[in-house]
């Protein structure tokens, strides 16, 4: 017996979840072009709308069964379409096109190579395991890049940053999924909302937020990396076991 037909009511629901998520290629547009009008922050506040959009946009997806009612559209393609041109394309724009990479080809070549990295990492099959982790550093450059702005680091540590995060792409650490992975859900999702908020606030207090703000902010990332360390440490010794 066949499964019934979606409704048009939930064909209509699910339409409108992949255009909810397809708005991350407007943004990524809007990200583009202020970049090189030399707007900043208005750009960083971009970041973070595309932040909002794709960290609700799978709940959407799950809610409305949009697999389901679309079987056609392949929303998790779309999904990484449009999280790799905010994350990872757009803020390499915004950095080169700002001034914190090298002068010249050699600002270029910095650039690109997060971008290919990324191209890498979007393409890997196992990007994301079955139990609902990334696999190497995430391709968060839109959070390198608000940092490396708001704490105007220099063009070494510019690039030095990038390089290093260029690399972890490849290093099969298991980064947390804040919104799916299970171990400490709930403190994760909360610490990950307030640090949405604390985004924000420096963000409408720059360009000289206070540095305890900053701080605060960061915290998070410690919370978040040492998580991912430790989850993906105490797993090694069952991985070893099985082979």
């Amino acid at each position: 017996m066949s499964p019934p037909r979606p409704s048009t009511a939930q064909r209509l629901a699910a339409a409108a979840v992949h255009a909810y998520t397809a708005l991350g290629s407007v943004l990524a547009l809007l990200m583009v072009h202020l970049s090189y009008a030399g707007e900043v922050t208005a750009v960083l506040w971009l970041f973070l709308v595309a932040m909002v959009v794709d960290g609700t946009d799978g709940f959407l997806a799950r809610r409305f069964r949009v697999k389901e009612a679309l079987p056609g559209f392949d929303g998790a393609l779309l999904d990484n379409i449009v999280d790799f041109i905010t994350y990872a394309f757009a803020p390499m724009v915004l950095l080169w096109s700002a001034g914190y990479l090298p002068d010249g080809w050699l600002g270029g070549v910095v650039a690109a190579v997060p971008v290919l990295a990324s191209c890498v990492q979007f393409c890997r099959t196992d990007a994301k395991t079955e139990d609902h982790f990334f696999l190497g550093f995430p391709s968060y450059w839109n959070v390198a890049a608000f940092y490396l702005v708001v704490l105007d680091a220099s063009t070494p540590v510019v690039t030095a940053v990038l390089l290093v995060l260029a690399v972890l792409v490849f290093v099969p650490v298991r980064y947390v999924y804040p919104s799916r992975t299970a171990t400490a859900w709930r403190l994760t999702m909360a610490l990950t909302t307030g640090w949405l908020v604390l985004y924000a606030v420096i963000l409408a207090r720059s360009p000289s937020p206070e540095p305890w703000l900053v701080a605060l902010s960061l915290a998070y990332v410690v919370y978040y990396t040492g998580l991912s360390l430790h989850l993906t440490l105490s797993r090694r010794p069952a991985l070893t076991g099985r082979r």
